[in-house]
């Protein structure tokens, strides 16, 4: 019997995946992860108050900006799965914040995103939080 792989877990589980930072910029690290993510089923929801729209969707200001799905299915494919952050640490508690108002179940700080306050105060709100890891180097690792 394998250990529990709360990232394997947490990958299956995710359709929706809000990306903090996102450039519509192809040569941008944030694009080419989203693309890879979404050629693998996730839906991006694009967060840059920078963008109109990045990958055929629609951009947003921020998280708070994200309109609030209709119905409260758990697996209902508007829900916010994974707060994806391409952000420096020093704008991650901000977005921290505004994830646990959104009610997130994870938030992923990309490689380098390291922010060990904000990450607490995610654990503590209940939020499962990854850190300074690749997403797509840990699907790429887990779920090919």
């Amino acid at each position: 019997m394998s250990p529990p792989d709360p990232i394997a877990d947490v990958l299956k589980r995710a359709r929706t995946i809000a990306v903090v930072g996102l450039s519509d910029n192809p040569l941008r690290p944030s694009f080419g992860v989203s693309a890879y993510m979404q050629s693998h089923g996730y839906r991006i929801i694009p967060v840059n108050p920078r963008i109109k729209s990045c990958l055929g969707e629609k951009a947003y200001a921020s998280l708070l900006d994200i309109p609030e799905p209709n119905i409260s299915e758990e697996d209902n494919p508007e829900k916010i799965d994974i707060v994806n952050i391409f952000r420096r640490p020093e704008y991650v508690e901000e977005i921290v914040d505004q994830a646990i108002q959104s009610k997130v179940s994870a938030i992923w700080m990309q490689e380098d995103v390291i922010h060990e306050r904000a990450a607490e105060k995610a654990r503590k709100a209940g939020i499962f939080v990854v850190m300074d890891r690749c997403i797509l180097k840990e699907h790429r690792a887990r779920l090919r």
